[in-house]
């Protein structure tokens, strides 16, 4: 690869690391953030001259400490800061010469920024900005906001940390139940959204996927009593399963209930059902157990060569009643359509209110289905015409394109 290559991938594939394992010893946010900045555009121009650093992180991260001491140096901030610097770059020197990968330390980010002095609101997108490099354009998105606004919600969040000196250190056991619902909803967040980007451009999503499951895993031995992020993992784990049977050999999308079985990650479902069985011993039900499980009664088709409707109605209408969101509600009516009859669906789809349905893909989508199976073709080409609109995979725009077409 070339030089510009490998910082490219050095950027999507540690730039969470470098960040974290700055910022537990360094409080200024933006400042980390401005450091690995210019050490990213000084790799820019010295690599292509002197050639790849035989460890780039380590080379990074020796660059952004140095950009730190000098802002310390210049804006004389407080002296206790240097010598924690200067340890930085023993690390540094050591992980250099070292084939050991940098301490992960993501893990603690996350939960510094699910601190209860921290607007629940901004819990989820500040971690996903500064552990995972999500970019405010993506996070706001997610969030369907304005990127402007969602960039400036962040840089009032980092500043609030900056200025009540919050810890960057691990909660305490009382303390983990507090904040693990907003950790839990940052790693699903970055598992959708690197399974997003994939859709659209090419394989480099998945590695945002992966990093997703890779810290569904550490969050899992952290807090092993924790159900919901067991439940989480296994939800992860059997929609990566079936990651290659999404399309076919043409590249057309296949819905999940036409995918061919055979095509599935068998040993991925088999960890998939461990994490859930793990989780249900501990007799507290949750939302992320509840999707796993909605997942599981889809896997069994690989064993029965049925779907079972009615369990997957049921595993919904708990989960709307536990965590109503939209995605929920849209899901319940799908499989309440194939359980008990169409009309039954189309009713529980027609309360969802007009406002929260406008911009959301997957109403449309089903909603399209339904009109077209009631033969209200008028609806089911508006409706199509709606979801093919809002959809971001090309895959999915010419299904849903060859659907209307048939009406």
């Amino acid at each position: 690869m070339s030089a510009h290559q490998v910082i490219e991938a050095t950027a999507r594939e540690a730039y969470g690391r470098l960040f974290a394992y700055l910022a537990v010893h360094w409080r200024d946010l933006q400042a980390v953030e401005d450091a690995l900045g210019d050490a990213f555009v000084a790799a820019l121009e010295a690599w292509p001259r002197i050639g790849v650093p035989d460890k780039p992180e380590a080379w990074l991260m020796t660059a952004a400490r140095r950009r730190l001491i000098d802002r310390a140096r210049h804006a004389r901030i407080a002296e206790n800061a240097l010598p924690t610097l200067h340890a930085l770059s023993e690390d540094a020197q050591r992980l250099t010469a070292s084939t050991n990968a940098f301490p992960d330390e993501r893990l603690r980010m996350m939960f510094l920024c699910a601190h209860p002095a921290i607007d629940p609101v901004m819990r989820t997108p500040l971690m996903l900005q500064t552990v995972l490099g999500l970019d405010a354009a993506r996070i706001a998105s997610a969030f369907v906001v304005k990127p402007s606004t969602m960039g400036q919600r962040l840089t009032r969040a980092k500043a609030h940390i900056r200025a009540e000196r919050l810890t960057f250190e691990m909660p305490d056991a009382a303390e983990i139940p507090e904040r693990l619902d907003a950790v839990l909803e940052a790693i699903y967040a970055a598992y959708g959204s690197g399974w997003d980007e994939a859709a659209m451009a090419g394989s480099s999503g998945w590695r945002l996927a992966e990093e997703a499951i890779y810290l569904a895993r550490l969050l899992v031995q952290f807090t092993p009593n924790e159900p919901e992020a067991c439940g989480l993992l296994a939800l992860m784990l059997h929609c990566e399963a079936r990651r290659e049977a999404r399309q076919d050999e043409e590249g057309n999308y296949i819905p999940l209930s036409e995918q061919a079985c055979a095509r599935w990650d068998q040993r991925r479902i088999l960890e998939a059902e461990q994490y859930l069985h793990m989780a249900s011993q501990a007799g507290r039900i949750g939302r992320f157990q509840l999707l796993a499980a909605i997942q599981s009664v889809h896997a069994q088709r690989l064993r029965t060569g049925r779907i079972e409707w009615e369990a997957i109605a049921q595993l919904y209408e708990g989960l709307v009643r536990l965590h109503p969101t939209l995605g929920a509600i849209v899901g319940r009516a799908a499989a309440v359509a194939e359980a008990y009859g169409t009309a039954r669906g189309m009713a529980l789809l027609d309360v969802v209110p007009a406002a929260e349905a406008a911009a959301y893909q997957p109403y449309w989508a089903l909603a399209g289905h339904l009109y077209k199976r009631m033969h209200r073709r008028e609806e089911a080409r508006s409706a199509y015409g709606r979801a093919i609109g809002l959809s971001t995979d090309a895959a999915v725009r010419q299904f849903l394109s060859r659907q209307a077409a048939e009406i």
